[in-house]
């Protein structure tokens, strides 16, 4: 009888923390859904073709977004082009080389202390550093490098966890096999690791795509008249252009439409470049699996 009543009571349990984490994940659901439809309501009669190629005229009150979408387009995947490699590399050398040494757990132990510094601090460490230090000045590098530093974190974790995922049983295989362990890690741990670590890539392309302080100080700029020509050039970019048209406006009642059409279009661009990332990785991990 006790250990029926004890099942019974384990069984409630599990059914409340079930139940909990179901209204959990729908109050998350619902309130992402409010969000996206306020957005839509208020901005989707600012979008237009106009609006998607045209440069902002009229002291910000008029015009288009074009500049903006692509300085966050090139702010985003360029840092994805740096930081991707890197942290990779990093998570191969902890979990395959490191393992438990006292240097991976103080590497270990930065790498968490650095996923919870506010943007804002690393903007104002690229302001010193790169673009002031460095002489990059206010530019598409220094945004990049900025951007690279504040997603670094993101993609070592999650590239190391992929890369736990992996049965040791397949390294070993491979040892057995004759190859080495930098063939086995190049040939079979990372291929196979591989569609996890986009998982990494997916979410630090959504927190490059939304920063404002870490390129308010690095990056990016009021107006520009032109297209960025170098990497040296400064950008425009949606968070930033969001944030001017809330802040700094002339006119900050007449630019409301442009700040919801603006927050749309961020959300669009974001969503987008999401769903090429996981379409890639669907698409490896469809051919691991065959």
């Amino acid at each position: 009888m006790d250990i029926s009543k004890r099942n019974q009571n384990r069984l409630c349990v599990q059914k409340l923390m079930f139940g909990f984490l179901r209204a959990s994940a729908a109050v998350n659901v619902l309130a992402l859904s409010g969000v996206c439809l306020y957005l839509a309501v208020n901005g989707l009669s600012s979008l237009s073709w106009e609006f998607l190629t045209a440069y902002p005229k009229n002291m910000m009150t008029e015009g288009g977004i074009m500049p903006c979408i692509v300085g966050t387009f090139l702010l985003a995947f360029g840092s994805m082009i740096i930081v991707f490699p890197t942290g990779v590399a990093t998570a191969v050398y902890l979990h395959e080389y490191g393992r438990h040494s006292r240097l991976t757990y103080y590497i270990r132990f930065g790498i968490n202390n650095l996923a919870g510094v506010p943007s804002i601090v690393f903007g104002l460490f690229g302001l010193s550093f790169f673009v002031t230090f460095l002489g990059l000045g206010v530019s598409l590098l220094s945004g990049i490098l900025t951007l690279s530093i504040l997603t670094l974190p993101i993609i070592i974790n999650t590239a190391e966890e992929a890369l736990r995922r992996v049965p040791d049983s397949w390294r070993e295989a491979s040892l057995a096999m004759g190859a080495t362990k930098v063939q086995t890690i190049v040939r079979v741990v990372i291929p196979a690791a591989f569609p996890g670590m986009l998982t990494g890539c997916i979410l630090g392309l959504a927190r490059a795509a939304g920063e404002t302080g870490a390129i308010m100080f690095t990056a990016a700029v009021y107006f520009t008249p032109h297209m960025p020509d170098s990497i040296l050039s400064p950008v425009m970019s949606l968070p930033y252009h969001m944030y001017i048209l809330a802040t700094s406006g002339t006119n900050i009642e007449k630019t409301l439409p442009l700040q919801y059409g603006t927050a749309l279009m961020l959300i669009f661009l974001v969503v987008g470049m999401n769903l090429l990332a996981i379409i890639l990785r669907d698409r490896l991990q469809n051919r691991n699996k065959q």
